[in-house]
């Protein structure tokens, strides 16, 4: 038995560790798949703190396990997401810790506008089940701000139109935060800029705007797609500034006009919304101050109406007097016999029983001591007067001093030239800005009339005496006289002319 084994051939099949295995296999997935695009659908997708991201690229039957190195993930003009289709370029390696094969993703895209589509109604629909979208969160506008604060590329024309429309309307100080807008670095500086202008101190060295407006040109959906990144849409969200958000063209949608608290169609109707016109302003205020006028000089005339028609009601003046003169000439007539009765009861009162010694002596008598009593009281009443008449006297002095006039009369001298000086300027202030408006309506007459046009090589032609402005109305004219800037020249029917 033993002698069996020991003829039996050996095996010749070489041997490998695992490490040297793996290393094969590595070698030949990397050399056959070196570089390959996937189309499949998102599915787990992980980011660690090291910055990679790890997913799963999957369809209806298999699963890929792949891997974006954190110098890549950053650079990616779009993020993956769990469910987003899309064309994932790199290579495929294995993992030899774990026995298992990758794919290193070195770019990754959405398959086409239809992923994008379904990857933002999710975004939008999140942001909306937030409340983000509500309208009684949107802040109004205020009507004319101080400083306008503009986040766009600083070197489009989108900032050009902007400011040459506020410029039309209403100019107003813009700050102007330049940003990308477009690629991988739209999203967070728009973002940044967003907050940047919330974080300014208002009345500071750098002002805080009044109003923010968010700013890009038309283009395709993926050109657009940095105003979909949610960072974009809640930073707009909890701006404390009201913003109008103007990105693309009027059919151009992005998740910012959702969250903004006004929508413009365009960057230059977003400057239009954002001031009124200024003429159209001072017109308004000239129409407001003219209804003012006519409502005062209306309400004046209505209550100068009511006044004569209160006075025709009231009685007339002699109706008035013709009771009180009718009694006083009743009552002049009864005059005469009441004063002869008057006289005879008085006459009667100082016959010769009244004067009876007796009685005169008794009326004496009382008289007397009233007198007593009266003379009693009016030594101290008349000590009292004298006391109360000099102190009287003595403050009238005092307030009679020279100093204290003069004091007085140095304050009423100041407070007269006070009142002369302000007069004075506002006369001087009111004829400077009547003369600067008589002067600017002559250039305009002198600009609108026709002399200025003659001098640039037009003339006037009149036919007896009339302006003619056609041929036959030419023809027809028994004599032609012509303008020029210079003079005029008559012509007669022969076209002999002369100089007027």
């Amino acid at each position: 038995m033993n002698d069996l084994f020991e003829d039996a051939p050996a095996d010749n099949t070489p041997e490998f560790t695992v490490s040297e295995i793996s290393g094969a296999v590595k070698k030949a997935i990397e050399g056959g798949f070196s570089h390959v695009r996937i189309r499949g659908e998102v599915g787990r997708v992980s980011r660690p703190g090291s910055g990679h991201i790890y997913l799963d690229l999957k369809d209806d039957r298999s699963v890929l396990s792949a891997v974006i190195w954190k110098g890549r993930a950053q650079g990616l003009a779009h993020r993956p997401e769990e469910g987003m289709e899309v064309i994932a370029t790199g290579k495929l390696t294995t993992f030899p810790g774990q026995s298992k094969y990758q794919m290193v993703i070195e770019d990754i895209a959405p398959a086409g506008a239809g992923a994008l589509m379904a990857m933002l109604e999710r975004r939008k629909a999140a942001l909306a089940a937030e409340g983000l979208f509500a309208p009684e969160r949107k802040k109004p506008l205020p009507y004319l701000p101080e400083i306008i604060g503009v986040v766009t590329s600083p070197s489009g024309a989108v900032i050009r139109d902007i400011l040459h429309r506020l410029r039309d309307r209403f100019p107003r100080k813009v700050l102007v935060w330049p940003v990308a807008v477009q690629g991988a670095k739209c999203a967070p500086e728009v973002a940044a800029a967003i907050r940047g202008f919330n974080a300014l101190t208002p009345g500071g060295a750098l002002p805080r705007p009044d109003l923010l407006i968010v700013a890009r040109g038309g283009g395709s959906l993926e050109d657009l797609w940095g105003f979909n990144e949610e960072i974009v849409a809640r930073a707009a969200a909890a701006s404390d500034i009201p913003l109008i958000s103007a990105v693309g063209h009027e059919t151009d949608t992005t998740l910012i006009d959702f969250v903004s608290d006004m929508r413009a169609p365009t960057p230059t109707a977003a400057a239009e919304l954002a001031v009124p016109v200024r003429m159209e302003l001072m017109a308004w205020t000239d129409q407001q101050g003219a209804r003012l006028s006519r409502a005062l000089t209306t309400a004046l005339a209505q209550r100068q109406q009511r006044l004569r028609d209160l006075g025709r009601a009231l009685p007339q003046v002699e109706a008035l007097v013709e009771g009180p003169r009718q009694r006083l000439d009743y009552l002049g007539e009864r005059l005469p016999n009441a004063l002869r009765g008057a006289a005879a009861k008085k006459r009667l009162q100082m016959s010769e029983a009244a004067l009876r010694p007796g009685i005169l002596s008794r009326r004496l008598a009382e008289d007397q001591r009233r007198l007593d009593g009266l003379a009693a009281r009016l030594v101290p009443a008349l000590k009292r007067r004298t006391r109360e008449a000099r102190t009287e006297l003595t403050q009238a002095s005092r307030a009679l001093r020279a100093d204290v006039l003069q004091g007085r009369l140095a304050r009423q001298s100041e407070r007269l030239e006070t009142v002369l000086r302000r007069l004075s300027d506002r006369a001087s202030r009111q004829q400077s800005e009547r003369r600067a408006r008589l002067e600017a309506l002559d250039r305009l007459r002198e600009t609108l009339g026709y002399v200025e046009t003659l001098k640039r090589g037009y003339a006037v032609v009149r036919g007896d005496g009339a302006v003619v402005t056609g041929i036959a109305a030419a023809k027809s004219a028994q004599s032609l006289e012509i303008e020029f800037a210079d003079g005029r020249i008559a012509v007669s029917n022969t076209s002999q002319g002369r100089l007027l």
